[in-house]
């Protein structure tokens, strides 16, 4: 009797080791489409695709560099999580999609990202792009121009999206303040 107890116990710790650890961001596999864009990189001026980020896994942010608060604060927060995943972060690309492109030129796009991490892409598309990608994604943003009385005004959602490295959607979340966890969970989809 003993030795079918012992034998269960170690049946049940087998079976907990295999289990994988929750993620720390919200499992969306299979329930979003797979990255797809067609769009301008401002870091150089290249017209790219999302095949052009397979192999990596990508993170998909959309923001404007005009905004005061929420999307300097992730952008800061996704690379404090890209330092924490040290040299495995070349395996990483952060995409800045701007809801603003009026606004946000290349330059100024280029320029707004490098202040973060190299891995930091500026992404910047017309207007029929950006109405597509945004609708694949369900990401919600509006553009009121300046009227009198009334000034410039972007809003926007505030969710990333991480894609695996075949560009498959599998994590989603609206906060980046837990770094630690966001690194987790991409040194986890790295190493599948």
């Amino acid at each position: 009797m003993k030795a079918r107890a012992a034998l269960v116990c170690i049946a049940l710790l087998l079976a907990a080791c295999g289990r994988q650890a929750p993620w720390h961001l919200t499992d969306i596999s299979g329930a979003m489409p797979p990255l797809e864009f067609s769009m301008t990189r401002a870091n150089d001026g290249q017209a790219v695709a999302a095949g052009d980020y397979r192999g990596k896994v990508t993170v998909l942010y959309f923001g404007y560099t005009h905004c005061p608060d929420v999307c300097p604060t992730t952008l800061a927060n996704l690379s404090g999580a890209l330092k924490q995943l040290g040299h495995k972060a070349k395996n990483v690309r952060v995409l800045f999609v701007s809801v603003d492109p009026d606004r946000d030129t290349l330059p100024v796009l280029k320029s707004y990202v490098a202040a973060f991490a190299p891995q930091v892409d500026g992404l910047r598309g017309n207007p029929n792009a950006l109405t597509a990608l945004t609708r694949r994604y369900r990401a919600i943003y509006n553009v009121t121009p300046a009227s009198p009385g009334h000034a410039y005004e972007v809003t926007h959602s505030n969710t990333i999206y991480v894609f695996d490295r075949t560009g498959r959607a599998r994590l989603v979340g609206t906060s980046t303040q837990d770094t630690r966890g966001i690194a987790d969970d991409v040194e986890r989809l790295l190493g599948e």
